[in-house]
């Protein structure tokens, strides 16, 4: 079985040699890794990859391969918490969730800090305290319509209005093969080429002239290439309900990564706030302030925001409502800013434009935008590059 898995790797372009294989065969023998299906990913991580950029590669090989597998021949059986905290989650019908109060944003916080002092032990299954699997707005892998997730995964519902834990997002992969060329086509709207930079190629047309005026003696005439000098200023959202986007999100991107010459991009979560980064593995250390940006970049720039827009309408409206941070300002104030320096701007959304209308977040963002909000379609990628394109 693991042979075949070695020989998938190879097949999927990964650098693993034979003696690394050996290496995560001799510590299965020697029980350096745990009895889960988990452990030995990340044993065999770090045993057969050495460059992190191939993470995600390697994650969707290892996933291919292990599909269906709850666990390898010759190690015992162990059930992973995480299945049991699931197995524990309560599900509530529609006429229970709907009796769940909303408890707004100041006395949702208020609420916490008084179960913070007053809880002393551990919470399974209530409607009260700090815990898991119940009806509870604080804790996680239960339900309710608005609450703060206090570690673990998500449950799937997308309702908290903040996070109480580290995440970690992955970057998008900008030498991803695309699928289909319709988008690059699409992005070629928004093209004005220029010619800059040194002489380097030949102009036929200078040439013939100019040899004519020679009465005949050749005269090579040379000229700058042509470039895009179009200036592209790109946001991506990652993480959370993004991850439902990314194939689609990694095909834009690579797109724009070979035919915008000038461009930059950055990474935000949700809702832009007073800073963003280049680097999801290093966002917690490496990050760039939005004033920065905006003052580093001049108003050329072609502003383009790739996000679903779904979040809890108080990342957007309210200090303090993003979910991972306290921010001093809400998002739209840091979101005006952007729009005020950047005239051409277009915020494409990868869900789909039906369920727009049911997204109280995304109603809000386009309001911000003046509408220019595109989903992320051949024709809505046309719409949004023929509105970039315009004079302002």
């Amino acid at each position: 079985m693991l042979i075949d898995f070695f020989l998938h790797l190879k097949a999927r372009k990964l650098p693993v040699s034979t003696r690394e294989y050996l290496n995560v065969l001799d510590g299965l023998r020697q029980h350096v890794c745990g009895q889960s299906l988990e452990d030995f990913y990340y044993w065999s991580r770090i045993c057969l990859i050495k460059d992190e950029s191939l993470y995600d590669r390697y994650d969707q090989a290892f996933g291919e391969y292990f599909k269906g597998v709850t666990e390898l021949p010759g190690l015992a059986q162990e059930l992973p918490e995480e299945w049991l905290k699931a197995a524990a989650r309560r599900y509530l019908s529609p006429e229970e969730q709907a009796r769940l109060e909303n408890l707004g944003w100041d006395k949702l916080m208020e609420t916490l800090r008084q179960r913070l002092e007053e809880q002393k032990e551990r919470h399974q299954g209530g409607s009260k305290w700090i815990g898991t699997g119940g009806s509870s707005p604080f804790g996680n892998n239960g339900t309710h319509p608005e609450g703060i997730r206090i570690g673990g995964d998500s449950a799937g519902n997308r309702s908290a209005v903040k996070v109480w834990e580290q995440r970690e997002f992955r970057n998008l992969d900008d030498q991803v093969q695309l699928g289909t060329r319709n988008i690059k086509v699409a992005l070629r709207r928004l093209r004005r080429f220029a010619r800059d930079g040194a002489a380097q190629e030949l102009d036929l047309d200078g040439t013939i002239a100019a040899t004519a005026h020679n009465a005949g003696w050749l005269d090579l005439m040379m000229r700058p290439e042509r470039h895009n000098s179009v200036r592209v200023l790109l946001f991506l959202d990652v993480g959370g309900s993004m991850d439902d986007h990314v194939k689609v999100c990694e095909e834009l991107f690579s797109a724009c990564r070979s035919e915008f010459k000038h461009l930059e991009y950055f990474y935000f979560h949700n809702c832009v706030y007073e800073s963003v980064w280049r680097d999801s593995r290093r966002r917690h250390s490496e990050r760039t302030a939005l004033a920065d940006v905006i003052h580093r970049y001049g108003p050329d720039y072609k502003l383009i925001f790739v996000g679903d827009a779904t979040m809890s309408p108080y990342e957007i409206m309210h200090p303090h409502g993003s979910i991972e941070h306290m921010n001093a300002e809400p998002g739209a104030a840091w979101l005006r800013r952007l729009l005020d320096a950047y005239p051409a701007a277009a915020w494409l959304n990868p869900e789909p434009e039906r369920l727009w209308e049911y997204r109280q977040s995304i109603g809000l963002i386009r309001q911000l935008v003046a509408e220019r909000m595109y989903p992320m379609t051949l024709e809505g990628l046309t719409r949004a590059m023929q509105v970039l394109s315009r004079k302002h």
